[in-house]
C-alpha cells in the first residue's frame, strides 16, 4: 500500500536563538513524506508485530515531524509520528509522555525508535485519541462548550504545572534541563534583548517598539525573574491548535494535549499567556473559565497575573519573529501583539 499525497513543499524556520527549537509556532506547514508499504512493514513489524494496516492518512498540524492516522484491520487506530529533522526531539517527546501519563491526558506511547531504523528517522507509535481540536471548537461551537472546554483547559494547565524542576532552561531528554534560557543573571530580560538584535525581527519590527519592549523588559527584570524561582514544566505551544477536546460525561473536556517538542522548565505563566493571546477583554471567550478551571484544579494566581502572562508571552512573540521563513502576514500579526502589549492595550487581530 502507497499513500499519495501532493505536498506543497514544506518550509522549516531556523532560530538565531541558541538552544531554541529551529521550527516556529505559528504556521504548521506538512512534511513532504509519503507512507511506502516497505518502510510501513518495517515499522510495524517492530511496533504492532502482529497488526496490518486497513488505512494510512496524513494528518495536518505538525510542526516538524509526519504524522499519519494508521487504521488497523481490527479497528484500531494508532499515530505514527516520524521525526523528520532533530532525533533528540523524538526521545525528549517519548520521556515527557511517559512521565506525564496518568496524570495528564496525553497519548499513549504504544512503541518508540528514538534512534531511527536505518533510513528510517526516529518515529513513534502513539495511542490514537479521537475528538476534535479545540480551535475547531472555539470557532463552531456553542458558547457554553467552548466554556466547559476552556475550564477543562485550565485544570489540565495546573496538573502541568505540577511537574518541577530544579532550575529553568531548556529541556532535553530525560525529560531534564539541558541549558539556561540564556547563560547568567536576568534570563529573560537578556533573552527578549538577544531576540530583539536579530536581523530578522529587527527587519519586522519598527524600532521604537524594540526600544519599548527593551525598556519594558528591564523595568519589569525582577518581577520576571521571580517568576522563575520555583520552575515548572510548560508545554510551550499551549493553544487551540495542540488540544484535542470531546464531549465526554455530560461536559466538554481536554482528551489529549499534544507535541510536547517545545516543552520548556520556566514559568506556567508562559502557557496561560499562550492560551490567551487572542483573548478580548471586551468580547470574552475562554475567560473566566479558563482561570476558574485553572485556580479549582490548586493553580494560584496572583492578581496581575494577566499582565504577568502578557509579559511572559512576549518572549515566545519575539522568539518567532527571529526565525527565517516567517510569511508577511503572521510577522505583522506577531508585532501587532507585541505592540499592544507595550501599549497596555488589546490586539487588532486574531
Amino acid at each position: 500500500m502507497l499513500v499519495k499525497k501532493n505536498f506543497r513543499d514544506p518550509w522549516y524556520p531556523t532560530s538565531v536563538i541558541p538552544g531554541a527549537p529551529d521550527a516556529s509556532r505559528w504556521l504548521r506547514a506538512e512534511p513532504r513524506r509519503t507512507l511506502a508499504d516497505g518502510v510501513l512493514r518495517r515499522i510495524l513489524s517492530r511496533a504492532l508485530p502482529h497488526s496490518r494496516v486497513s488505512e494510512a492518512l496524513p494528518l495536518t498540524g505538525g510542526l516538524r515531524n509526519a504524522n499519519f492516522k494508521l487504521r488497523l484491520e481490527t479497528g484500531r487506530a494508532v499515530v505514527l509520528r516520524i521525526y523528520e529533522h532533530d532525533a533528540s526531539l523524538c526521545q525528549k517527546e517519548i520521556d515527557l509522555l511517559r512521565l506525564l501519563d496518568g496524570a495528564v491526558p496525553v497519548p499513549g506511547v504504544i512503541h518508540a525508535e528514538p534512534r531511527g531504523l536505518d533510513e528510517i528517522p526516529p518515529f513513534a507509535v502513539l495511542e490514537y485519541v479521537d475528538g476534535i481540536d479545540f480551535r475547531e471548537l472555539r470557532h463552531g461551537g456553542a458558547t457554553g462548550a467552548i466554556a466547559e472546554a476552556a475550564e477543562s483547559a485550565g485544570e489540565v494547565l495546573t496538573a502541568i504545572g505540577r511537574f518541577r524542576f530544579p532550575k529553568a532552561g531548556w529541556l532535553g531528554p530525560g525529560p531534564g534541563v539541558t541549558a539556561p534560557l540564556v547563560e547568567g543573571a536576568d534570563p529573560m530580560p537578556r533573552f527578549l534583548d538577544l531576540c530583539l538584535a536579530s536581523a530578522n525581527l529587527c527587519r519586522r519590527m519598527p524600532a521604537e517598539v524594540r526600544a519599548g519592549l527593551h525598556a519594558l523588559a528591564w523595568a519589569q527584570a525582577p518581577v520576571l525573574a521571580n517568576l522563575e524561582r520555583e520552575p515548572r514544566l510548560v508545554h510551550g505551544d499551549f493553544n487551540g491548535g495542540n488540544l484535542v477536546v470531546r464531549h465526554d460525561s455530560g461536559r466538554w473536556r481536554v482528551a489529549a494535549v499534544l507535541d510536547w517538542e517545545f516543552a520548556v522548565s520556566s514559568t506556567p505563566l508562559a502557557d496561560l499567556g499562550n492560551f490567551l493571546r487572542y483573548e478580548s477583554a471586551a468580547r470574552p471567550l475562554l475567560e473566566p473559565h479558563f482561570s476558574k478551571g485553572f485556580r479549582r484544579a490548586g493553580g494560584e494566581l496572583a492578581g496581575d497575573w494577566r499582565q504577568l502572562a502578557r509579559w511572559t508571552d512576549l518572549l515566545a512573540i519575539c522568539e518567532s519573529l527571529t526565525h527565517d521563513a516567517l510569511p508577511e502576514a503572521a510577522a505583522s500579526e506577531l508585532v501587532e501583539l507585541a505592540r499592544a502589549t507595550l501599549e497596555a492595550r488589546e490586539a487588532q487581530c486574531g
